[in-house]
């Protein structure tokens, strides 16, 4: 499938003026109180070789982190040097599932096929936002959880041929609105799949994967959500709009390089007023921003959580637009109106921040991984690393009292760091980003068997760390994407 517009309803009257444009006409690419205050003293524990590990406290200060240099570490991937991943979730799949036992679902490249003939990589910076390419995925074995399986792509975009520039006897006027857009236009794909079953207790077979696309063109692009089922992750079917209005879901294909004009387009998620699930704010293509997280499911409830541009901010630059983490519910993700309305739960975040939420394993508490940085004072340094805290328990109160960031928040700093040690260039540069877990089906924390002890399975892409071939060029593809662990436990009585 190949779709030249997503369907966006237009916002009612009283929608903010940057979110009144009655119709676009773009372009996607489908693919890929809690915590002891933060800067509190941290606590020691003694382990078994006499080490001295640091930790810190979280659940409400019932359970503590240790970053002891135990925890397992490797390298999950190294992507041959046309090849990225990044957004790698691992799921356990049902009992007796034909798609399982393991999925591993991903952001990665466009099909070579669809790189106009080019056998060279594109030309895309480490730091370059602009990673677009396809949902791939692969079926893996608990003895190999470690180790990312052979994948395919799933969904993508056909990249079109940007038109030839006009010559200058064509006539002006009506034809200038019909002029070529800039060559970055193309190829700006969905991104961040986020997979969870669909309502497997009342018989549903199907996995849903939610994507961010980019709409929009010039400073008016949006960030929107689109969504796609499968039930073997091998053929996917993704929502659109039927005649009727109601949602019709269409089998993915690239078509071949054949033009499929009968094909409908995605349709944008709705919420229950019948809103699209948009960013609050617009951009220029590649600096928009929002809808990043995960999804979970407690009590038949699914939690969409995730961070957005706060809407104050849309008029900063957007290095400056600071971040807000959202709560969005679910019954029923096949419904015409999917979401609820957006639950503010954190304000004032740094930009930029990728955060995702689960509940814990075998806790009724709830587990919160972000980007972060170390204190100054920290081993190594305030270098990038990746934050770990529980909530004191399962309400989402509980969730929205974590206090994530030491002051200023905008430094990123927290002692809730876990110490993660792969990657880097060798200089003690880091780029830890894209970081996503091992889940169940349900998107909450599991592990692999082998690693049953442990609280939970982490992958996460080091943009600066060196490619396969050993060069450290600035290039997107190549780059490692490494796997670790933690270990949550109560604190012990002193």
């Amino acid at each position: 499938m190949s779709a030249e517009t997503i369907e966006i309803p237009a916002p009612e009257t009283n929608a903010p003026v940057n979110r009144r444009r009655a119709s676009w006409r773009v372009r996607t690419w489908l693919l890929s109180a809690a915590l002891i205050p933060v800067g509190g003293t941290a606590v020691t524990a003694q382990n078994t070789e006499g080490m001295v590990p640091a930790c810190f406290r979280t659940g409400g200060g019932a359970l503590e982190i240790c970053r002891d240099g135990s925890e397992a570490e490797g390298v999950f991937w190294a992507p041959p040097p046309c090849a990225f991943a990044r957004g790698v979730q691992i799921l356990r799949l049902g009992s007796g599932s034909t798609a399982g036992p393991l999925q591993v679902v991903y952001h990665g490249e466009t099909p070579l096929g669809d790189r106009r003939g080019r056998e060279s990589c594109e030309a895309r910076r480490a730091t370059d936002p602009m990673d677009s390419g396809a949902v791939q995925s692969g079926r893996n074995l608990e003895q190999l959880a470690t180790t990312m399986p052979a994948a395919e792509p799933r969904l993508w975009e056909t990249q079109a041929e940007p038109a030839k520039p006009r010559s200058r006897r064509v006539r002006r006027g009506r034809d200038a609105a019909t002029e070529p857009e800039p060559e970055t236009e193309f190829g700006v794909a969905a991104r961040n799949p986020t997979v969870v079953v669909g309502r497997d207790w009342a018989g549903e077979a199907y996995y849903h994967v939610f994507l961010i696309s980019t709409v929009g063109t010039g400073d008016t692009a949006r960030r929107v959500q689109i969504q796609a089922r499968t039930y073997d992750f091998e053929s996917f079917e993704v929502r659109s709009r039927g005649p009727d209005g109601g949602v019709a879901w269409v089998p993915f294909t690239d078509g071949a390089g054949r033009r499929r004009e009968s094909v409908a387009p995605p349709a944008a998620v709705l919420d229950e007023g019948g809103r699209p699930v948009v960013g609050n704010c617009a951009s220029e293509r590649l600096d928009a921003q929002g809808l990043s997280g995960s999804i979970s499911v407690v009590g038949q409830l699914y939690h969409y959580v995730y961070t957005d541009v706060m809407p104050e901010d849309c008029s900063e630059p957007p290095p400056r637009r600071r971040t807000a983490l959202y709560l969005r519910t679910s019954r029923d993700l096949g419904a015409a109106r999917v979401w609820s309305a957006p639950r503010t739960l954190m304000t004032a975040l740094p930009p930029g921040l990728m955060v995702r939420a689960a509940k814990a394993k075998g806790m009724d508490r709830w587990a919160l991984s972000y980007s972060c940085r170390r204190p100054a004072n920290a081993p190594g340094g305030p270098v990038p690393d990746i934050c770990m805290q529980y909530s004191a328990d399962l309400s989402i109160d509980a969730l929205a009292a974590l206090k994530l960031f030491s002051a200023p928040v905008s430094a990123q700093r927290s002692p809730a760091y876990l110490g993660l040690r792969s990657g880097g260039d060798g200089s003690g540069r880091f780029g830890r980003v894209a970081h996503y877990w091992m889940t169940d089906r349900y998107g909450n924390l599991d592990v692999p068997d082998s690693l049953s002890a442990k609280s939970g399975f982490l992958t996460w892409l080091d943009r600066l760390a060196p490619r396969r071939d050993g060069s450290a060029v600035s290039t997107l593809y190549g780059r490692p994407v490494y796997w670790g662990t933690w270990t949550v436990r109560p604190v012990a009585t002193r």
